[in-house]
């Protein structure tokens, strides 16, 4: 069976952890989008780690990791984490990457970078990791697929039509200095060598692994309101952030993907720029901040501190159906037990009209938070693992979110733990 797991809202959901656990009974995880851009926390028995590309359960020696054909693949990042988790005491992993897989190149973070600078105020607040430059270069049909590095002559030839076309902006737009062929055929041939032990035909491998019977889990990264299509577009990711694209990014047919875990926080954060209804600021902002997470809320791959609101049901509604929930994971619940009073956005004031329906980006800059009040728990709920034994106005509070969104929420994370997690029937 084929597993999804995505994020419904901003991205920093927790979906990390989530993987992590359900990794536990699946034999592959394939990461499908994203980048190095950014990052899931993950804290198990090994330790804590933040992840970047390689998929949330490495830590399994039973699995095997798949670096899928939609992933914006940046290789001394991947080679980092290998290492990195190896001298956590983790199992060497497993890894496949997809011949078909994308490299990210050191000349799209520099215009990453340049860009950023070029637009001061305006920018679109990148991490600066080559995202947008890499997919541009993609889906202008000049990017670099792993397979190519098989004929390192033909893509010499690629690469001084690349510095061309690059070389003129970088000259005349950004007044940088120009990309050099050599450097660049340097860069990629030590690529081929890190690369070569672990580049196969992964939609192949997925293909038999199905038919095996085998168990796989798709990791997603950031989302729905990331995505570039469905998401508060400008302000978006380059990569498609929905479970459908899964299908894409691994390889594998639509149909295969039988389970679709949808993971929301239980109040909203985000990292980067971006309408955000339920943002609340100052004080209120960095309590929540200071306790929320496994150590906060800071970006796991920028250490920005997190934009933080309350809970946003009209936003995680939209998130869940264009995602295809079929089950809901609440996490960080625990960082609420604080607050006498909870509130929780339940609607969209837009020109005096309030709205449940997540609109486009044009009114969404015109919209304020309607807001229902919960009363909070006030104790600590870590540890609790039968659901009821929760608060009661703890329960309500998940049951009233449920009631909202329309979708189930079947497991509820109280710690940052792999085994802090409630069951709901």
């Amino acid at each position: 069976m084929v597993t999804a797991v995505v994020g419904a809202n901003w991205g920093d959901e927790g979906k990390g952890k989530i993987t992590d656990m359900l990794a536990e009974k699946a034999d592959i995880i394939v990461r499908f989008q994203g980048g190095a851009n950014a990052g899931h926390t993950i804290v198990n028995n090994y330790g804590r780690f933040a992840l970047h590309t390689l998929p949330s359960g490495v830590f399994y020696d039973h699995t095997t990791s798949v670096i899928g054909n939609g992933v914006a693949l940046n290789v001394p990042k991947l080679f980092g984490e290998i290492k990195e988790v190896e001298a956590g005491g983790v199992p060497t992993p497993k890894i496949k990457v997809s011949d078909r897989a994308q490299m990210v190149m050191s000349y799209h973070i520099l215009f990453d970078e340049y860009e950023e600078e070029r637009l001061s105020g305006k920018a679109f607040g990148s991490t600066k990791s080559g995202i947008a430059p890499f997919y541009s270069d993609k889906y202008a049909k000049i990017g670099i697929q792993v397979s190519e590095l098989q004929d390192m002559e033909a893509l010499r030839e690629k690469v001084e039509g690349i510095c061309e076309k690059k070389n003129v902006l970088l000259e005349h737009l950004y007044h940088k200095p120009l990309l050099k062929v050599d450097d660049i055929m340097e860069e990629l041939a030590s690529y081929k060598a890190m690369l070569e032990p672990y580049v196969d035909d992964v939609s192949l491998y997925l293909w038999n692994a199905m038919k095996e019977g085998k168990n796989i889990l798709l990791e997603g990264q950031l989302g729905t309101m990331k995505d570039p299509d469905h998401g508060i577009y400008p302000m978006v990711t380059s990569s498609h952030t929905l479970a459908s694209f899964g299908a894409v990014g691994a390889g594998v047919p639509p149909y295969e993907i039988k389970r679709i875990v949808v993971v929301t926080k239980a109040y909203s954060s985000a990292v980067g720029a971006g309408e955000f209804v339920s943002e609340i600021f100052g004080d209120e902002a960095e309590e929540l901040r200071k306790r929320g997470g496994d150590k906060g809320e800071y970006g796991a791959t920028t250490g920005r501190p997190r934009r933080m609101g309350w809970y946003d049901t009209v936003a995680s509604k939209y998130g869940c159906r264009l995602q295809g929930a079929t089950e809901v994971v609440m996490t960080v619940l625990d960082a609420l037990s604080y607050l006498d009073e909870i509130p929780v956005c339940t609607g969209y004031e837009i020109d005096g009209v309030v709205t449940e329906d997540f609109p486009t980006t044009a009114l969404l800059k015109k919209a304020k938070p309607v807001l229902t009040v919960l009363p909070g728990w006030k104790t600590d709920i870590r540890g609790i693992r039968n659901y009821e034994e929760l608060p009661a106005e703890c329960r309500n509070y998940i049951e009233f979110i449920e009631e909202k969104i329309g979708f189930p929420i079947k497991m509820v994370s109280n710690g940052p733990g792999r085994e802090d997690i409630i069951y709901r029937k």
